[in-house]
């Protein structure tokens, strides 16, 4: 069984991961060498509708159709309804040329990443560029969690839609390699180094 499992946006808020993200995500952007965004996976649309007040074009999909209803309430032309497993973009979308993606923490929950990144590199122009937040894994937060056994806790496997693959610095950046991009950009966010939450690598596509 493969339902899709909704994530459950009540409102246009931002999800938790932003809370301690955007400044980062808002330090990789610049108006004159992003100028087509597309965030993939965009839940609520509350980064897409953020990017659009301050002056960015960018465009939001995803698979929740209750996300997509609460973000086309501030920009209706943003936003439209895309499975990502699909190896196509909505028709809305498909005649322009992105020269950015977004994607925060979405890559964890997917069965198929190096198909999810294949679809991000087919959708960029030359030159362009990959932005990706997730989980962030390393020795010694991976240490932490085994000596105070919170395992079972931090990979809950009754959470419906929940993560389904862990990734370091080096495993994601080795997908990106794998793809044809050169990572430019890492950064780790939330709590002390090495413990962090969430990791934001930015990528070039060569």
């Amino acid at each position: 069984m493969s339902d899709y499992q909704d994530y459950g946006f009540h409102n246009d808020g931002p999800t938790h991961n932003l809370g301690y993200q955007l400044n980062a995500l808002l330090s990789l952007l610049d108006k004159t060498k992003n100028k087509y965004i597309l965030d993939l996976g965009c839940g609520n649309g509350y980064l897409v509708n953020y990017l659009v007040k301050h002056g960015y074009n960018v465009y939001g999909t995803d698979a929740s159709e209750k996300g997509i209803a609460i973000a086309k309430k501030t920009n209706a032309d943003r936003f439209f309804v895309q499975d990502l497993s699909s190896d196509k973009l909505p028709s809305q979308l498909q005649n322009i040329s992105f020269d950015t993606i977004i994607s925060t923490e979405v890559i964890e929950h997917l069965y198929n990443p190096e198909a999810f990144i294949g679809f991000c590199r087919e959708q960029l122009s030359k030159g362009g560029e990959i932005i990706i937040t997730t989980p962030y894994h390393g020795y010694l937060k991976n240490l932490i969690l085994s000596i105070f056994n919170k395992w079972d806790a931090h990979m809950n496997p009754l959470w419906l839609g929940g993560h389904i693959k862990l990734w370091s610095k080096r495993t994601l950046t080795g997908a990106l390699s794998n793809a044809g991009f050169t990572v430019i950009v890492f950064k780790g966010c939330g709590r002390l180094p090495y413990f962090w939450k969430s990791m934001i690598i930015k990528a070039k596509l060569i």
